[in-house]
């Protein structure tokens, strides 16, 4: 009864730390100054941005704008973290272009709906801690490939074209002869302008809002000059009502795979986000389940309003921590700010020029590639840097789901050949005991004992194999077990066949030290009861060697071999 009570009762104390609780507010009343200050700075880096990738996306700009606005407002209530930025990011804009451009507006809020709702069904099935265990080089080589692409992107809007092509390096390329066949130089110096200002200011003094300066300046100059360059346009002032049937479920089973890639990579990018926060901090720590939770609602809801998916963005984020944040009132203060700022600019953001917005995403690009965490994975290990350029590659030439998957599984492929490698059977010499030497010179030769150790499990069966049973023309063969590490029904298959290979040459085979854990596989495939009926299942190895010399006394072995021994010294005598 008291494990049933105690059952019962943790499961509605993990889903209630899933929501809101007092103690998440804890620190507006002691840091609520520092948090306004770090969320009006955020807001101000923010606006450019979620400008730009809502128009990178192909949504438009007020698409980025309400997502950083409804979805940063939710994410920061139910988030899981107190530092976390949310909001549109170039990882969702990259992914987001061919989904737009295969769908109408309807497809993409539809497929953003689907991803909340499989981002809560995470979430409560507690799949946010394994996040964790995506190794380094495949976020490295993701990150940095997603830099590439966001950059390539932004090709088009930086030379004052249309976008040539779907297709990633066709379009680029396209681009680059488009322009040269008839140049125009005011968007490219805009653009290149842009990028190199807030390059050249976050290295001069990060706590100037470079981004927006640079926006400002650049609309500024271009208005005054009259110059002919693609503006964003006008900006809905108030939330337009939902796009009629974008829920339709009819097209909800053509969506299920772009809903998927969104669901990954928002969890991806959300839970490593918020690592990077509690990192830069002393005393914050996220919780990744609920993490996922807030990000599902955020997706949720925030197609109902216009927006496009969202993910906690690692930059903003950043940005909050060094401003001095402290708690969740500097995320809200950051949407907050700009929903004013939507109501009180949108006749002068319309002004902004596109090129402006693609050098800002260039800068940021560049910004999110780190060269020197490259370099050394690069230099680290070739398995670590196969898989980080391998990630990099597919992220830049196919889907970006495709390019973690194929990441996560070349990791584990090498991950499973340097386990498999680490599996070693090693015979172990047998103490003299209380044996005279010519008896242990005797049992040395006829009753060897191997020690495994390390995994015995399918990708390192066949090795194990071919090392067991290279062995001595002996009478007995000890295995000691206790430390095999784990062990599956291939490691399990491959150890019983071994033993009936040398009970077939005549040779008795004895287990000890087995583990309950790893004596249920061999359970299964009946291999330890007639071990057990025959007396050659031993918790120490000392016991079963002392069994194995009784089963050679019995068969009356040691005696003809000590006959033969002495006959042959005998013979030596002059």
């Amino acid at each position: 009864m008291t494990t049933i009570r105690e059952t019962t009762a943790t499961k509605p104390r993990r889903f209630r730390k899933l929501f809101p609780e007092w103690s998440d507010f804890a620190h507006v009343r002691r840091h609520w100054h520092t948090d306004l200050l770090a969320g009006l700075t955020v807001a101000v880096v923010a606006l450019p941005l979620a400008l730009g990738f809502g128009i990178a996306s192909g949504l438009g700009a007020f698409a980025g704008l309400i997502t950083s606005i409804i979805a940063g407002a939710l994410a920061a209530i139910l988030g899981g973290s107190n530092l976390q930025i949310t909001g549109p990011t170039g990882t969702m804009a990259v992914v987001l272009v061919p989904l737009a451009a295969t769908h109408s507006h309807a497809g993409v809020l539809l497929v953003g709906v689907m991803a909340g709702l499989m981002l809560v069904a995470l979430a409560l099935t507690g799949a946010g801690r394994y996040a964790r265990h995506v190794p380094v080089p495949v976020v490295e080589g993701f990150t940095a490939g997603v830099a590439i692409v966001i950059a390539v992107q932004q090709l088009p809007p930086a030379l004052g074209l249309e976008p040539q092509s779907a297709n990633l390096l066709t379009g680029a390329w396209d681009s680059i002869s488009a322009f040269a066949a008839d140049p125009g130089w005011v968007s490219p110096a805009v653009a290149f302008g842009v990028a190199a200002a807030i390059l050249l200011g976050s290295r001069l003094h990060s706590h100037i809002p470079t981004p927006l300066l640079a926006v400002i300046a650049a609309t500024g100059a271009t208005w005054y000059a009259s110059a002919d360059v693609a503006v964003i346009g006008a900006l809905p002032r108030t939330i337009p009502a939902p796009e009629a049937g974008f829920l339709d479920l009819a097209e909800v089973p053509g969506l299920v795979a772009a809903a998927v890639a969104i669901c990954a990579l928002c969890a991806l990018e959300s839970l490593l986000s918020a690592t990077v926060a509690d990192n830069m901090t002393v005393d914050q720590h996220h919780n990744p389940d609920r993490e996922l939770l807030g990000q599902g609602v955020a997706n949720l809801v925030t197609p109902f309003f216009g927006g496009m998916p969202s993910s906690g963005a690692l930059a903003r984020t950043a940005v909050n921590v060094r401003a001095g944040a402290a708690g969740r009132l500097a995320s809200l203060t950051h949407a907050i700010t700009l929903a004013l700022m939507m109501l009180a600019l949108a006749p002068l953001v319309a002004h902004v020029p596109l090129a402006a917005l693609a050098g800002v995403l260039i800068a940021t690009s560049i910004r999110m590639i780190e060269v020197g965490s490259l370099l050394a994975l690069a230099r680290s290990t070739r398995a670590d840097a196969a898989v980080m350029w391998l990630t990099l590659a597919a992220t830049v030439l196919f889907n970006l789901v495709w390019a973690v998957a194929v990441g996560i599984a070349l990791a584990g492929l090498l991950a499973l050949g340097r386990i498999s490698r680490s599996v070693s059977v090693e015979e172990e010499p047998i103490e003299p005991e209380d044996h005279h030497d010519e008896e242990a010179a005797l049992l040395h030769e006829h009753i060897v004992a191997y020690r495994l150790e390390g995994p015995l499990f399918f990708a390192a069966a066949h090795r194990f194999l071919l090392q067991l049973l290279d062995v001595a023309d002996v009478r007995v063969v000890v295995l000691r077990m206790s430390r095999v590490s784990t062990m599956d029904a291939s490691g399990a298959r491959v150890l019983a066949d071994a033993i009936k290979r040398l009970e077939h040459r005549g040779i008795a085979v004895y287990l000890s030290g087995l583990e309950p854990v790893h004596a249920k596989p061999l359970a299964a495939l009946g291999l330890l009861e007639p071990l057990w009926q025959q007396g050659r299942l031993f918790e120490h190895t000392g016991e079963a060697i002392t069994a194995a010399r009784r089963r050679l006394k019995a068969d009356g072995l040691l005696e003809q071999l000590e006959a033969e021994a002495a006959g042959k010294a005998e013979a030596q005598r002059p």
